[in-house]
């Protein structure tokens, strides 16, 4: 299976609590870190949900 990178490119403070899960689910907790994950339909629904505080790099 296949991987992915993502990268928070933008403070979860201010938002609420259920982005906020969901960028600690992904792994991340610093701007600018990158996670490396498997590309899943499960990893790709929490991307969708915070879309405006991550990207996908290559």
């Amino acid at each position: 299976m296949s991987t992915i990178k993502i990268k928070l490119k933008k403070s979860p403070i201010g938002r609420i609590e259920k982005q906020k899960r969901t960028i600690k689910a992904l792994g991340l907790r610093k701007v600018g870190q990158v996670v490396e994950k498997q590309d899943t339909p499960q990893i790709r629904g929490m991307i969708n949900k915070v879309d405006f505080m991550v990207e996908i790099v290559d």
